[in-house]
């Protein structure tokens, strides 16, 4: 553990790990529970080829537990080539189903018979908490199953020394994002883009023809309920985990009829499955209907959403997602002893960790669930804050404006802060147009009516430069001659880099201008993600799934030809951040970057490595480069080569995504990351408005009332915009360190290619208790 920060070659810390468990590296095995979730396929795929990268072999079980307790052809062995073409196929490609055989002993034991006439000894199983808890108890039976095997005459006896242990893993795979211990389960994000794209396309039907209130309901648990709340605005959402207080009926219709006399023509109410009152009597959709039209008279429809969440094509954040955790597993695996517990792999923050299963199970089914997981708490606290309209004030003039190039997830982000600064008492300003509008004094009042729609609007409805003001107009430096504008005690920038170096000019002149000393901070919003101090920002999610979504279509348009490869040009400036994930998710055979140096020889084996490839069973492949990944190597270039090369093997075609991965409507991760960023923005400013007025004005000239607000690892931190000089490439625009980097070797073993694998962060099994969010933690960004 001493060296796990040195970067290991992979093939040396296995051989190291399969000394120490002949059986751990010679036996793989693959199950599926019901029910499935988008993103499950992805997590097969890593598994089978990570499995397959290590010297594995690997099975696949189909019909879960099922085919577990029926054996034969249940049971078969998995190739390469099997998991080629899955990363954008929803369900399960190897089926799923309920047992209640396997809940039985005589069941467990048809199924332990079935593992061990194949050598089968570790368990790799994605499912919820049901499922790996029937896999837990499975493996603590083991030792006596085997013994009863023996007795039967069925096995050996010298089976029950070699094959003495089976090794769990679990990963989770629902759709409810409702276990303890995992900031996302594999399925919810995508689910969360089905539910958006239906109350997008019902709001636009709804806007025109003022249908007037629609009620969706949604699964329990009711993850996905609020979430969705969240990400469209809705004016009202019923939850079984608060149920509403009595006389929640005559509220929630006030609101509605409020809100529908300002001028709005639609009004969204989101019902969870059930929901209940304070008295448990359940809460419907057509109840809800029934009150909104016999008490306002609004014309109102009901929309079911069902099963249409649990079906589609995966969202890459799910891809991703799914990709770290197969990966993950199988290094749990390969490290596993008889006495490791069995372990699940979840996310926290950014990062794969590890912890013991059932930990994670008894936080769920003791009840304690939902108020120690503190990502749903933050989203229903959240989402007070910005649906009820609070009583308006004038304690501090706050304004809020975007700078750079305009990125999916700005307007909600506009959007919170708007109303939490209302909420905190505050009179808000909004800037259009950047820092030359707020030269030109573009600066206006904006109410909190004023954002209502705005949270699923693509672009930014503020208006943004890309540029910062030349000197042929007016410098930051000399903004002292500027026409009056209203007095603002503070300021909240978004977009990308280039509000940090505007911060950064700002913090610099408050030494000569009094009027800079106010409270400033700055929320990340670009589709490159190449921001100082922050692992994530606003808008890179979206640009991300109209990568996917792109490369699958173009991978499809290749569906039944001859083979082709695909050369894919990828924005990001010299941060090739979309390239790599955009990479991962796709299923690209290689991703070329600025971050990442390679010359004539790389170019030319990667060639050789996929004209191989292409001479057996695989049909098309995909290559991404990044826009500044190199001067002299081209996307025509690159094209050309391999062109010329594969000429006689396959032909080739090249894209440009240009400017569409900067449009569009906002994922639902962006919408709700912009959203809780944002807000936790706006509360920070309040607090150093508080603490920096004196005598009948404020003044702010420290280090720390000058901040961005990013995720860094597991935590949502506010970092002097002064401190992350040093960790900045100003030259290219991009952070010097960056912690996405780590992906590369995994999509190239995904890809085939052999590499080696940085296991620094791979590791020691944690505990639940310990893993515990703080108030801080990144957990609100999910």
């Amino acid at each position: 553990q001493s060296v796990l920060k040195i970067h290991l070659h992979f093939f040396d810390f296995l051989y190291k790990l399969a000394s120490a468990n002949d059986q751990m590296f010679s036996f793989w095995f693959l199950t599926r529970i019901f029910y499935f979730s988008a993103g499950m396929n992805a997590a097969v795929r890593a598994v089978v080829r990570m499995g397959l990268y290590v010297g594995a072999k690997v099975y696949f079980i189909h019909e879960g537990y099922q085919g577990m307790v029926d054996g034969g052809d249940n049971i078969r062995e998995a190739t390469w080539e099997t998991v080629s073409s899955m990363l954008q196929v929803g369900g399960t490609v190897i089926g799923s189903a309920r047992c209640k055989e396997f809940r039985s002993h005589e069941g467990r034991l048809k199924a332990a018979h079935n593992l061990l006439q194949r050598g089968i000894t570790n368990l790799c199983v994605i499912g919820g908490d049901g499922s790996l808890t029937g896999a837990n108890l499975f493996r603590e039976e083991w030792s006596g199953l085997l013994t009863e095997l023996v007795e039967q005459g069925l096995i050996e006896a010298d089976s029950v020394q070699k094959y003495s242990a089976l090794h769990i893993v679990g990963m989770v795979g629902s759709i409810d994002n409702d276990f303890c211990g995992t900031d996302m389960t594999i399925g919810t994000d995508s689910a969360l883009h089905r539910i958006i794209e239906v109350v997008d396309a019902i709001m636009t039907t709804a806007q025109s023809g003022q249908t007037g209130t629609i009620i969706s309901a949604v699964c329990y648990p009711s993850y996905l309920a609020l979430v969705s709340a969240l990400a469209c605005g809705a004016d009202w959402v019923l939850i079984p985990e608060m149920p509403p207080e009595d006389g929640w009926e005559d509220k929630m219709c006030g609101k509605l009829s409020a809100t529908r006399s300002r001028g709005t023509r639609l009004n969204i109410i989101i019902v969870a499955e059930g929901a209940i009152n304070r008295h448990g009597k359940p809460i419907s959709s057509s109840y809800v209907k029934d009150l909104v039209v016999r008490n306002l008279g609004f014309d109102t429809r009901v929309t079911i959403l069902g099963h249409v969440q649990r079906g589609g094509t995966p969202s890459g954040f799910d891809r991703i997602l799914a990709s770290r955790m197969g990966v993950e597993a199988v290094l749990a695996l390969l490290e596993t002893t008889a006495n490791t517990p069995a372990c699940v792999v979840s996310l926290c923050g950014n990062q794969s960790v590890r912890l013991p299963l059932m930990e994670c199970v008894q936080m769920v089914s003791t009840g304690c669930f939902f108020f120690f997981y503190r990502s749903f708490e933050n989203n229903l606290k959240t989402y007070k804050l910005l649906a009820h309209r609070k009583p308006e004030s004038d304690n501090f003039n706050v304004a809020v404006l975007n700078v750079g190039a305009p990125a999916a997830g700005m307007n909600a982000a506009v959007r919170s802060a708007v109303r939490v600064g209302i909420s905190e008492g505050h009179k808000m300003f909004a800037v259009n147009d950047g820092f030359e509008g707020f030269y030109k004094g573009q600066i206006k009042e904006i109410k909190w009516a004023d954002v209502g729609g705005w949270t699923g609007q693509g672009g930014s409805l503020l208006g943004t430069k890309s540029i910062i003001s030349q000197p042929k107009h007016q410098p930051v430096h000399n903004t002292h001659t500027t026409p009056p504008t209203p007095r603002t005690d503070s300021k909240a920038l978004g977009s990308a880099l280039q509000a940090f170096l505007s911060l950064l000019e700002l913090f610099t002149a408050r030494g000569k201008h009094d009027e800079f000393c106010v409270p400033m901070v700055m929320v990340p919003a670009t589709v490159s993600n190449n921001v100082p101090g922050s692992d994530l920002s606003v808008g890179a999610d979206t640009a991300l799934n109209a990568i996917t979504t792109t490369c699958d279509r173009i991978k499809q348009s290749a569906s039944g030809t001859k083979r082709r490869v695909f050369i894919i040009e990828t924005m990001g400036g010299y941060c090739g951040y979309l390239a790599t994930v955009g990479g991962l998710a796709s299923g690209a055979d290689a991703a070329y970057i600025y971050e990442e140096p390679f010359d004539i020889r790389d170019l030319q084996a990667n060639v050789e490595h996929l004209t191989e490839k292409m001479k057996t069973s695989i049909q098309r492949g995909l290559v991404l480069r990044n826009e500044n990944s190199n001067e002299n190597y081209t996307t025509d270039f690159i094209y050309q080569l391999y062109s010329e090369e594969g000429r006689g093997v396959f032909d080739c075609r090249k894209n440009v995504l240009g400017h569409m991965q900067q449009g569009g409507a906002p994922s639902p991760f962006d919408r709700n990351f912009g959203t809780k960023i944002s807000a936790k923005a706006m509360q920070w400013v309040t607090k150093k408005l508080v603490e920096t007025f004196r005598h009948g004005r404020v003044f702010a000239n420290s280090e720390d009332s000058c901040c961005l607000l990013g995720m860094r690892r597991r935590a949502l931190i506010f970092q002097p915009v002064v401190q992350l000089k040093d960790e900045t490439d100003f030259i290219h625009r991009i952070p010097k360190e960056q912690w996405w980097l780590k992906l590369r070797p995994l999509m190239k073993i995904l890809a085939k290619y052999k590499t080696s694998y940085d296991v620094s962060d791979s590791g020691q099994l944690e505990h639940v208790v310990h893993n515990q969010p703080k108030e801080s933690d990144a957990s609100v960004a999910m």
